[in-house]
């Protein structure tokens, strides 16, 4: 038997660093290991501070998800504070976290996941005529002429021509793995540039409703920005409301995401994945999704489960049949354990926390760069291992779908139905490294064509005079219990995410953020159970060991944010390093 170790050091085309070591039999994946190699500290930082402020230490976590982070740390707070915030508050955060997942899984399959599928310099020998007209064939999208075409066609040229790639450089092209016709290829290259031009757009509605992107304002107690029915430029009342211009603004920013989706993201996925349809029977997995649920109705509470529009929930052993119930709270549900992390807790390496006594503690003594190869057996990963009962769960778009087609959501069952009879594929196709991207542009049209719903019952309210973005009923410390603690949860593109807080005395006492690439890019656990990643590239053959796409296809079709999972700080807070801008 042959047997040799491959290691992707980084996995690039993702946010922060990620390791991948895996073992081949005979050029099988028998084993494989994922490995965060950044430090992780960011709870170290909050402890002390004032709970309304931990937003904007807590949403720095990532530039990627630049609102997620601001959204679970603030009801974190509100859930402990059992604070309730207006309906205007609830419908613009709604707007806010949809255009996030809508902006987020564009930029996902087009410049980070497209490229594993999409051979760049094979569209150099496309037709643009027979690419005008695949395009057609498929799309109402405007442009489509082959001279559209023509003009990519010549851009890509001059990038070949130059010797340098730029944003198409370091991929495996002309690997026998790709099997798009150079038709297909122009094609999704064309509309990788459409989406860089598109992206600009969109993100205006967060500018609009937080004041910036990425990082937008958020506040404790509902939206930080007011609404004002004033007219000019400013609005009637202030120069920080958000006037009936912004809300223009806004409604276009949600019609030039659905026609997105729509006419490109959607036909753009199927048409690939009907050349791909093998990758709908590789990188399974655990077999388990857990969702904690998102976007709540108008006026309802995000902790009124039942008004969600994706529910909550476990699936185990790919069984839709039957819906298990997830209590964030519970002591016994919800735990990390740090088995094969570069974390010391002091119940000892095999004890499992939650996340209320989580522990964050720093004393590395693993190897330090470069190194050959992690000590799998031991400790590898800056990265812990959470578990819902013992269980191994993968969040994300897959486990939203499953979820919602569970629960017979219709708008969900006939989405998915549809693609799959186009495709000519079960539902147990879903469970696959294609499934998961299949997943995520599916649910970002059931999100995008739910951001108009939410925007007409904003302005309904607008109309009726109702305008009360925020509640400063407990904004007053003193009106506080001397301990309360609480969870804030939602969905992120990426999946499952909750922040933990525990507040005495008006302070943080104890921050945890369980994020979902900690779900899903976590170690083996104390019992050897493998996370996601790990499970997933299980069985792959490997065509060249030396060019391991088919690992790139599995570990990005999670859409891995490993800078959410990991952190660099000082346990003392001290500097570490200086970057000086030119």
């Amino acid at each position: 038997m042959s047997t040799q170790t491959v290691v992707v050091d980084p996995i690039t085309r993702i946010e922060g660093h990620l390791r991948i070591e895996a073992v081949l039999d005979n050029g099988v994946i028998r084993q494989a290991s994922s490995s965060g190699t950044m430090v992780r500290g960011i709870e170290l930082i909050l402890r002390g501070r004032d709970p309304r402020d931990a937003w904007a230490f807590a949403q720095r976590i990532c530039g990627v998800c630049t609102l997620v982070h601001g959204i679970a740390s603030v009801r974190s707070v509100e859930d402990a504070l059992r604070y309730p915030i207006p309906a205007n508050a609830q419908l613009i955060r709604n707007l806010m976290i949809a255009a996030q997942f809508v902006h987020d899984h564009v930029m996902h399959f087009y410049h980070l996941h497209a490229l594993d599928w999409v051979d760049v310099v094979s569209a150099l020998q496309a037709d643009p005529q027979k690419t005008s007209t695949l395009a057609q064939s498929i799309s109402s999208y405007p442009q489509s002429s082959p001279g559209y075409f023509k003009d990519v066609q010549a851009k890509l040229q001059r990038f070949v021509a130059s010797g340098q790639l730029g944003i198409f450089a370091n991929g495996y092209w002309g690997n026998p793995l790709y099997k798009l016709p150079p038709e297909a290829n122009l094609m999704a290259v064309a509309h990788y540039l459409d989406a860089l031009a598109w992206q600009r757009e969109v993100v205006r509605l967060h500018a609009i409703f937080g004041g910036k992107n990425p990082h937008p304002n958020f506040v404790v107690g509902g939206a930080p920005t007011a609404i004002s029915i004033g007219p000019g430029a400013h609005g009637g009342n202030s120069g920080t409301a958000v006037n009936m211009d912004g809300l223009a603004i806004v409604q276009d920013v949600i019609r030039k995401m659905q026609a997105f989706v729509d006419q490109v993201y959607v036909p753009d996925t199927l048409a690939i994945a009907g050349f791909y349809k093998d990758w709908f029977q590789k990188g399974e997995g655990v077999g388990n999704f857990m969702t904690y649920g998102e976007f709540p109705a108008a006026g309802r509470s995000i902790n009124d489960l039942g008004s969600l529009m994706i529910p909550r929930g476990i699936i185990v052993d790919r069984d839709l049949s039957q819906v298990h119930e997830v209590d964030l709270d519970a002591p016994g549900q919800i735990q990390e354990f740090v088995a094969h992390s570069w974390y010391d807790y002091s119940t000892g390496k095999n004890a499992g926390l939650h996340p209320y006594e989580g522990q964050t503690n720093l004393h590395y003594s693993g190897p330090k760069p470069p190194y050959a190869h992690l000590d799998t057996e031991a400790s590898y990963s800056w990265l812990k291992s959470p578990r819902w009962k013992g269980k191994v769960m993968e969040v994300g778009p897959l486990a939203r779908v499953l979820m919602l087609y569970a629960r017979r959501d219709p708008a969900t069952r006939e989405l998915v139905d549809k693609a799959l009879r186009q495709l000519d594929l079960p539902v147990a196709a879903l469970f696959s490294t294609m499934g998961r991207t299949a997943a995520r542009t599916l649910e970002s049209k059931l999100i995008a064509d739910s951001m108009q719903g939410w925007y007409d019952q904003l302005m309904a309210n607008i109309r009726a005079g109702k305008l009360e973005t925020f509640n400063e009923a407990l904004w007053e410390p003193s009106t506080w219990p001397a301990k309360a603690q609480g969870v804030g949860f939602m969905e992120a593109p990426r999946g499952a995410l909750a922040h933990w807080i525990v507040i005495k005395d008006a302070r943080i006492d104890n921050y945890q953020a369980v994020v979902p690439s900690t779900w899903n890019a976590g170690p083996r656990d104390a019992a050897g159970r493998e996370g996601p990643y790990e499970a997933a590239l299980k069985g792959h053959q490997l065509y060249d060991p030396k060019q391991p796409i088919e690992i790139l296809r599995t570990i990005h079709s999670f859409d891995p944010c490993i800078a959410c999972a990991v952190h660099v700080t000082d346990p003392n807070g001290e500097e570490l390093v200086k970057v000086k801008v030119m």
